[in-house]
């Protein structure tokens, strides 16, 4: 992979590490599948370039991963696109929980009633990944389709995860992640970001306030799993014009009562009940 590549989605802590034995042919192939799911389509050189290996070697991994379906070649264009098989193969991961068939209705009636974008989302490898979306009918909405990566400490999802993580688990987060900043607002302190995410814990939501996308909010909460660990995050999210400041507290109260509503679906036992 390219540096850049290899960068996404690996904590500080992941670099050092004595390297582990590779099959390099496979190693290829899986860098093959970064690219293209990172792209609406390339062609044979601009794969090549981008990975820095040569037309030939690259054309034997496409034509590889074709015959299992795994990729597919648009002949009008040229270009190369994931296929129907890495989706499957996609879903299986899905399928290890049934939060996104609970989540579902309840981001449905989520968006309905908040007039905005509805989203869920998980943690992976530090950073959260959403998994299913439900967009509002408004033409400027927020779109992040599913397998779409953010960092943990500038989205309301990851904030919401974050929210619930022990102080050893979130003081570990904070030395081995770079909080990086994306706007003016974005929290790049630790101590500011353990302050922020007492507020969340307390109140049961978390507040993205332009702090990855200016011009753009997120209001979330954490959904929690029959043991009481959170497993997912569900939020609602638009333009500031549609999300005033003096309306984030109301929607909280919503995302928080959905988040509840996906938990007990989940079998979690929260405060209040029987």
């Amino acid at each position: 992979m390219t540096q850049d590549i290899r960068r996404k989605g690996r904590p500080k802590s992941f670099y050092g590490k004595p390297s582990q034995p590779t099959i390099q042919a496979l190693a290829r192939a899986l860098d093959v599948l970064d690219v293209l799911a990172a792209h609406s389509g390339l062609t044979l050189s601009e794969i090549s370039t981008e990975l820095d290996q040569s037309p030939a070697t690259m054309h034997r991994v496409l034509a590889t991963l074709e015959a299992r379906d795994v990729i597919e070649m648009d002949t009008q264009t040229q270009t190369w696109h994931i296929g129907a098989i890495a989706f499957q193969i996609g879903s299986a991961f899905l399928r290890r929980s049934g939060v996104i068939e609970r989540s579902r209705p309840v981001m449905h009636e989520l968006m309905e009633t908040t007039g905005e974008t509805s989203n869920l989302g998980i943690e992976r490898q530090g950073n959260v990944m959403f998994i299913s979306q439900v967009e509002t009918n408004e033409t400027i909405r927020a779109f992040f389709p599913p397998g779409t990566i953010s960092p943990m400490h500038a989205s309301g999802i990851g904030k919401a995860l974050l929210s619930t993580y022990s102080d050893d688990r979130l003081k570990q987060f904070v030395q081995t992640h770079d909080l990086q900043r994306f706007s003016d607002l974005t929290i790049t302190e630790g101590d500011a970001l353990r302050e922020e995410l007492t507020l969340s814990g307390k109140r049961g939501w978390a507040f993205d306030n332009e702090e990855k996308a200016e011009g753009m909010r997120c209001v979330a909460a954490p959904i929690l799993n029959i043991f009481g660990e959170a497993v997912a995050g569900i939020s609602v999210s638009g333009p500031t014009y549609r999300l005033p400041l003096t309306s984030i507290e109301g929607i909280g109260a919503q995302v928080r009562d959905a988040a509840k509503t996906v938990s007990r679906a989940l079998g979690a036992s929260l405060p209040g009940d029987l």
